[in-house]
């Protein structure tokens, strides 16, 4: 990190040669997604693995399975809310909230915490075998989360991140670091 203003990092903007240095909250929320990444693509291998298991392994893997997307799912809210109470709002002063990124990074929110939760509500919480209809159906949940998440960190990354830097004021930016350490 260097001594610029919130240790700013250098990021490509996807134009040429140009660099944009983030504000520390925004490269706070952008470290953010990799170990969030790395739950999601644990829990999409799992999913993977349980279409060629059987017996006592695919129970014992189903297990790991819900134990993995119940914590990601706590790990994601907790860095969706600093933008859904942070970020978004600030940038939403400038562009807007009914139309526009805010509006669709708000949906992608919204959709993925939709799917998160019914695959948590049908697994609901006993200690039970499962039948394969029923892996799938808790797959195809996780799988749309999966993909929504994917997309929206992208977008996220190379879109809304460097929008963000070269549109909040220094002041903001102040607020959103709070907000960010706090949650």
């Amino acid at each position: 990190m260097n001594s610029t203003p919130f240790g700013c990092g250098a990021m490509n903007s996807g134009a040429g040669n140009a660099e944009i240095r983030l504000c520390e909250p925004l490269q706070r929320l952008k470290q953010e997604h990799i170990p969030l990444r790395m739950a999601m693509d644990a829990f999409y291998s799992t999913a993977q693995q349980l279409d060629e298991e059987t017996g006592i392994e695919q129970n014992d893997l189903v297990h790991t399975w819900l134990d993995q997307v119940a914590d990601f799912t706590v790990q994601l809210k907790k860095h969706s809310i600093k933008e859904d109470d942070g970020l978004f709002p600030m940038m939403a002063n400038y562009m807007g909230r009914t139309v526009g990124p805010i509006a669709v990074m708000e949906y992608e929110h919204e959709q993925a915490e939709h799917y998160l939760q019914r695959f948590l509500e049908a697994a609901g919480q006993g200690e039970r075998a499962r039948k394969h209809e029923e892996i799938r159906m808790l797959a195809g949940y996780a799988v749309q989360a999966y993909t929504i998440l994917t997309q929206h960190f992208g977008k996220e990354e190379a879109v809304l991140f460097p929008l963000a830097e070269n549109m909040l004021s220094p002041e903001e930016k102040q607020q959103l670091n709070r907000i960010v350490q706090e949650k």
